[in-house]
């Protein structure tokens, strides 16, 4: 059994760092050998992945760009009206991972040394993921009576988007948001949604964004979801519930477990540590660094 590989998500972590080149550097050194962000988009690709390239590090996941937020809006996958802007937002993400998903070592640190950081993987090709956004049930409408439409305009826009998509040997993901705490107007909220929605576009390339924080607060069964919906998994992300903190933090999971059931059941991709941390992000990162040890996993500076 391999063990997990971790990413970064620098849109949660590194905060009191200002900017995301400054968490990138911090990221590499934290020893992380991937990174991931929800919305690159303030800075340029190019300057982007030079400094991703000078931390050994490479970003493995974005999103899609949510669309006009002064609005309310949280993406745009399906929302009624709005395709030409959900496609004009496809096109940015996929030149921005196209510029930041190429792995590489860092030219001042040879192979070798790298591979003694602990960024063993860092050639490994899993392509790109995109985090395709759905989007929010528009403002004073019933969810109920909407599905219908929104899943519509949906599966057309998942289908152009994978067409896309395979050209440039990029993943799409499709990630269930609560709608108990997080987003009560989002309208993908459970894995089984998700899952049905994959099945009826059919693509291989588009698969399920597994964030186990929000899949313990709408359904539970952890362990039982784990097993179902893995094959079609693309990307996992982790955070303590019902805080929202670091794994190690007080709450409902067992993250030992949950791990260990990840291992066994053969997951090959990157966890995302999506998670507010409690305190400074270093020192909140204990967990992890036990992870590696336990796994063997040569850390920064040794």
């Amino acid at each position: 059994m391999a063990p997990l590989r971790f990413s970064a998500n620098l849109s949660w972590l590194f905060s009191e760092l200002p900017g995301l080149p400054a968490r990138l550097r911090a990221a590499g050194s934290s020893g992380f050998e991937a990174a991931e962000v929800a919305w690159p988009y303030a800075e340029p690709p190019g300057a982007l992945a030079r400094v991703a390239r000078e931390a050994g590090l490479r970003l493995v996941l974005i999103n899609t760009p949510p669309g006009d937020q002064e609005k309310g809006e949280m993406g745009l996958g399906a929302v009624p009206g709005r395709q030409a802007a959900f496609r004009e937002g496809l096109e940015q993400a996929v030149r921005y991972a196209k510029a930041l998903g190429c792995p590489r070592y860092p030219s001042n640190i040879p192979a070798k040394d790298a591979v003694a950081r602990g960024k063993r993987k860092l050639g490994s090709r899993l392509p790109h993921r995109i985090h395709l956004m759905a989007g929010r049930v528009p403002q004073g409408a019933d969810r109920a009576a909407v599905r219908g439409e929104m899943e519509t305009v949906f599966l057309e826009n998942l289908r152009h988007a994978a067409g896309v998509l395979a050209q440039e040997n990029l993943v799409g993901l499709l990630e269930p948001i609560n709608t108990r705490v997080t987003d009560p107007q989002y309208f993908l909220d459970t894995p089984q949604q998700a899952a049905a929605i994959l099945q009826k576009v059919g693509r291989p390339n588009l698969q399920l964004q597994m964030d186990i924080f929000h899949w313990q607060i709408m359904d539970g069964n952890l362990t039982g979801n784990i097993r179902k919906f893995l094959p079609i998994v693309g990307h996992v992300q982790v955070a303590q519930v019902p805080g929202r903190g670091e794994p190690s933090s007080p709450g409902e999971l067992n993250f030992p477990y949950l791990f260990q059931l990840l291992e066994d059941e053969g997951y090959q991709g990157f966890v995302g540590c999506e998670y507010r941390p409690q305190g400074d992000t270093v020192e909140g990162l204990s967990w992890l660094r036990s992870y590696w040890d336990r796994q063997g996993h040569p850390q920064a500076g040794q």
